[in-house]
């Protein structure tokens, strides 16, 4: 593992430990900077010598400091969180981390309220240079989509509704557009999912599905997520050719045609077999 030539703030490090001191272990970089892995991070086995994946944050008292444990967003990534504590120049949220993120009251884009969920770039605040929480994302969103291609694979985390379908921010720095009439399962605000580039519209902005584009493609994904889920339910799905469109959304996320589609072609390939009962799984 090649350690990182200098200590980044709000990322992962890869560390080497140079020594032990009673408050923890201090790790350094190739530039030779330390920083302390405090002492509740150690374990028996690690000694000097060892290089550490570990993220760097700051602590109280503006200090950089490391931590074994992983937040639920890196900088310059998004999130979806749970407003934990609110005062008069900010509010805190939790990210995963024993030191809850603070959001400047400047950076809301409405006024937060302990419970509620909303949707946050880790950004590293300029003035200070410390990691803080920001809801107004659009001034982080990019414009220049040209180098995405037509059923690109690309990451999604949902972050509002419109009567057209759902706006996503893809690969934490792009806005996409799920529309309503392609959405075959559940979807709530906050949720990440895999989805595939539609098209790149003329204004740069991307049309996103959550199945990929072309019949040939769409029934490969298809048989593979049927396969998937005889797979993890011991080769048995009470489903069959009769089954209840809604029932088929909700389990398989597809539609009814896509659905038989897709059994059609896994029987004739002899992966399994359809009865009155359900769909099984054929042992090789």
């Amino acid at each position: 593992m090649k350690i990182n030539d200098k200590i980044i703030l709000g990322t992962i490090n890869a560390l080497q430990i140079v020594r032990f001191e009673p408050q923890g272990a201090y790790c350094k970089a190739l530039d030779e900077h330390t920083i302390l892995l405090p002492k509740q991070y150690l374990l028996d086995n690690m000694k000097i010598g060892d290089i550490l994946q570990l993220f760097v944050y700051t602590d109280s008292e503006d200090r950089l400091v490391a931590t074994t444990q992983n937040p639920y967003a890196l900088k310059d990534q998004f999130f979806c969180t749970i407003v934990q504590d609110v005062t008069n120049f900010g509010a805190f949220v939790d990210w995963g981390l024993p030191k809850d993120l603070f959001v400047p009251k400047n950076k809301q884009k409405t006024i937060f309220k302990v419970g509620e969920k909303r949707i946050l770039r880790v950004v590293e605040d300029t003035q200070t240079s410390r990691l803080i929480g920001v809801e107004k994302i659009t001034p982080y969103l990019q414009k220049n989509t040209k180098h995405f291609t037509k059923n690109q694979q690309v990451k999604l985390l949902v972050y509002a509704k419109t009567p057209l379908g759902y706006k996503v921010i893809v690969d934490d720095n792009y806005e996409g557009m799920l529309y309503h009439n392609e959405i075959f399962e559940d979807i709530s605000i906050g949720d990440t999912k895999q989805g595939f580039i539609k098209q790149i519209r003329d204004d740069l902005k991307l049309d996103i599905c959550l199945q990929p584009i072309g019949d040939k493609n769409l029934l490969q994904f298809h048989t593979k997520t049927i396969l998937q889920l005889l797979q993890s339910n011991d080769g048995f799905l009470p489903y069959n050719y009769k089954s209840d469109p809604q029932m088929i959304k909700n389990i398989f996320h597809m539609s009814k045609k896509s659905y038989k589609k897709a059994l059609t072609t896994l029987q004739n390939n002899n992966q399994i077999t359809i009865n009155d009962s359900g769909i099984n799984l054929n042992i090789k």
